[in-house]
């Protein structure tokens, strides 16, 4: 029922982390994939992890806060594969760990560049091409940050609550073209940027590294944080046959941090 092999897919920010994770997953699918990030390094090593899977795959050096890198990111796609059947909004940034008085608009800015119209920006080129054969899925990859305030972290916390308001006028939008749209909501996740994102925030509060660490997992129901390959495993399922009926809807994936 999953029905992913030979599926097109494009993954922003799909260098490093849940993107890379994400192209992962799909590569042992049998997906063909479009991997879009800012960085070269990372995305060279991203593709040769998928095609060791044996994988088809190609690197588009995109930045989505431009609008001519977006067009050009789907059009090289469908040059290579003929189509493009998934988008996964994954590029984002996590921004500063400060309070709004202390934070210029261009620190403000530059996230919601990045995180909400970047997303903006993929889904408004590839979903013609997802209309014009038929259908196809855009999964947004959010956060726990989407669903409740986020002190100290005001941008990041705005463009991910924004995303769970685009994923549904998307899917109402689009809907009736046979495409679907969701999102993901990812809790803290284990990896580098977590890491990065707890210790800037025991620095900006002034308290032991261990004592952020210990909020997040205490936190959970599971009372843990989550890994990259659960996530990659809700990406599968929101873009297969499995999830058919499903759109509009925003997933947690946070090992029971927060349950609405």
């Amino acid at each position: 029922m999953l029905e992913l092999k030979d599926k097109v897919a494009i993954i922003t920010g799909g260098g490093y982390g849940i993107g890379k994770e994400i192209a992962l997953a799909y590569a042992r699918h049998g997906m063909k994939l479009a991997l879009a990030a800012r960085s070269e390094g990372p995305l060279a090593e991203s593709r040769a992890a998928v095609e060791k899977l044996g994988a088809k795959a190609i690197t588009i050096r995109t930045d989505v806060a431009k609008e001519a890198d977006c067009a050009r990111m789907v059009e090289q796609t469908i040059a290579a594969f003929g189509r493009v059947d998934i988008l996964v909004n994954n590029a984002g940034i996590a921004g500063p760990t400060k309070r709004l008085t202390e934070m210029s608009l261009a620190e403000w800015q530059e996230v919601i560049d990045i995180n909400l119209t970047g997303a903006w920006l993929a889904a408004r080129a590839a979903l013609p091409a997802m209309a014009k054969q038929g259908g196809g899925n855009v999964l947004m990859i959010s956060s726990g940050a989407g669903r409740r305030g986020y002190p100290l972290r005001s941008p990041y916390a705005s463009s991910k609550w924004a995303m769970i308001g685009l994923t549904q006028t998307l899917a109402g939008e689009w809907g009736p073209a046979g495409v679907r749209v969701n999102c993901i909501c990812p809790g803290a996740v284990e990896g580098d940027r977590i890491e990065r994102v707890m210790h800037a925030r025991a620095e900006a509060l002034g308290v032991p590294y261990a004592q952020i660490r210990k909020g997040f997992e205490s936190g959970a129901a599971l009372q843990r944080i989550v890994t990259e390959a659960e996530v990659a495993r809700v990406a599968v399922f929101l873009i297969s046959d499995l999830s058919a009926g499903v759109t509009g809807q925003t997933i947690n994936v946070d090992a029971g941090s927060i349950m609405n």
